[in-house]
């Protein structure tokens, strides 16, 4: 095979990298994307001998090619299958192989490589194994606690007071919400990244929807921790009709009025508003969360949204944000994030309004 061979021309098109060996043992072709996974020039491979041009090692050290010599063995076999090997660089390499034989005594006449660059795909497992630690150190702390005080409730109840089981109840009552809320992220998570997030549409009155959660949040803290208000337009004109999920839209603003009190610094505003055109909706509503914190630099503000992506608090799962951006995307809205008035953070969630032309107006 040769650089002018219609073969050799197609083997550039591929995104693997392609190496042919010819019977005689010497490699006689290596396509650009091999060269570039092997880091070498085509001088350092064509026309050299297999072992001396391409010495590639196991994981445990050992000469690839005395190890599985392709001219020897069954004549029945193959090739082989991927494996992840290691380039005369100190580079790993996933290498498969396909032996050409012929038609009479099976004899290899010709073994084509492919290559494949190991970084993505070790960064993937390093990526999952973060994930698979940071989803069982989240589940562990609550786990604990509720072990621990349901095992001291049932061994010796009688010698706590009232108030002493109130408060060990009640802590089993957070930390086991905790957990339903990690677990229900997670739902969320691998159906917004397998796209089976189902939405259950329906009229939503957005601003009855956020006073109930402002209700909820001061019976639990001081009166004005969450304020609501509405903003200029919706005062004036009023607020468009939405169809939305009533469920998830509660999720994603209790996801970010969560957000606002646990990195926040005073009382989070929330501010209802009509916004203008979003896509092909003619109206939207806009949503504005405002906490009086430390605000966060531009540098982060795409990072947040990404999974378990952590503040220097390190004070959260870092699955809330990444559920929000794709719950409100889901319903064809966005959500960013810049400064607020006091310094803060702002988060601006618009969503499309207007209800579907089956129900009307």
């Amino acid at each position: 095979m040769t650089a002018h061979d219609p073969v050799a021309g197609m083997a550039e098109l591929l995104p693997d990298g392609v190496v042919v060996v010819g019977a005689d043992r010497r490699i006689h072709f290596a396509n650009a994307e091999a060269l570039r996974i092997l880091d070498c020039d085509a001088a350092d491979l064509v026309g050299r001998g297999l072992s001396d041009g391409l010495p590639l090692t196991d994981k445990y050290g050992r000469d690839w090619w005395t190890h599985t010599d392709p001219w020897q063995g069954l004549p029945s076999r193959p090739g082989h299958r991927e494996k992840l090997l290691v380039s005369p660089k100190g580079h790993d390499v996933l290498v498969t192989a396909r032996y050409v034989r012929a038609d009479g005594d099976h004899t290899v006449e010709r073994v084509i490589l492919g290559l494949r660059d190991a970084e993505d795909r070790q960064r993937a497992e390093r990526d999952q194994a973060s994930v698979l630690s940071t989803v069982a150190h989240e589940l562990r702390a609550p786990l604990t606690s509720v072990t621990g005080f349901t095992s001291s409730l049932l061994r010796r109840w009688d010698r706590f007071t009232d108030e002493q089981k109130r408060l060990m109840i009640e802590t089993i009552e957070a930390d086991a919400t905790r957990l339903t809320r990690l677990i229900t992220e997670l739902l969320d998570i691998s159906r917004l990244d397998s796209d089976s997030l189902n939405l259950r549409l329906g009229p939503v009155d957005l601003h009855a929807l956020l006073t109930t959660h402002v209700v909820r949040y001061e019976l639990g803290r001081s009166t004005g921790t969450v304020e609501l208000r509405l903003g200029d337009r919706a005062r004036e004109h009023g607020l468009p009709p939405m169809w939305a999920d009533t469920d998830r839209l509660e999720q994603i603003f209790f996801n970010l009025i969560e957000n606002g009190l646990l990195h926040g610094a005073g009382k989070v505003t929330v501010t209802l508003d009509r916004g203008g055109a979003l896509g092909d909706a003619p109206e939207s509503v806009v949503v504005e969360v405002d906490d009086e914190g430390d605000g966060i630099p531009p540098s982060d503000r795409e990072k947040i949204f990404g999974r378990f992506w952590h503040g220097p608090s390190n004070a959260s799962t870092g699955l809330g944000l990444y559920v929000v951006r794709g719950l409100v995307e889901a319903h064809g809205g966005s959500v960013v994030v810049a400064d607020s008035e006091v310094g803060g953070a702002r988060f601006v969630v618009a969503l499309p309004a207007g209800l579907p032309d089956v129900v009307g107006d």
